[in-house]
């Protein structure tokens, strides 16, 4: 898992990146009540705002950490956005993109660089 300094993370396995916000991030928002995800099949660029949050302090965009296609959202969290607060790092994942450039990666911290910057 690798981090970015917006509060993001992502999973890569076999090209395809699972993405969500961290625990510090869902913490910081407090209860989210609305999860606005994008379409399936959509092209994002790193750093692009790709997911809005609705909490009941703010709104929050989410950026993705690297390039890619989106291939999956996770249409749990239409229902029940508190899957974001439950599990941010498991159940409660934004989305899933298939990257275009994998040297996108090296530069996300891992999770000690990531701890380090929250202190």
């Amino acid at each position: 898992m690798k981090f970015t300094q917006t509060h993001e993370w992502i999973d890569v396995k076999d090209g395809v990146g699972t993405v969500g916000v961290t625990e510090y991030a869902q913490k910081e928002l407090g209860d989210i009540v609305f999860v606005e995800l994008p379409k399936v099949g959509k092209q994002v660029k790193k750093g692009e705002e790709v997911v809005v949050l609705e909490s009941t302090k703010a709104a929050a965009d989410v950026y993705s950490p690297v390039s890619g296609t989106i291939v999956e959202v996770n249409t749990a969290l239409v229902e029940r956005a508190e899957l974001v607060n439950q599990s941010p790092q498991a159940s409660g994942w934004l989305f899933k993109l298939q990257l275009s450039d994998p040297t996108e990666i090296a530069p996300l911290m891992d999770v000690e660089a990531y701890k380090a910057i929250l202190k």
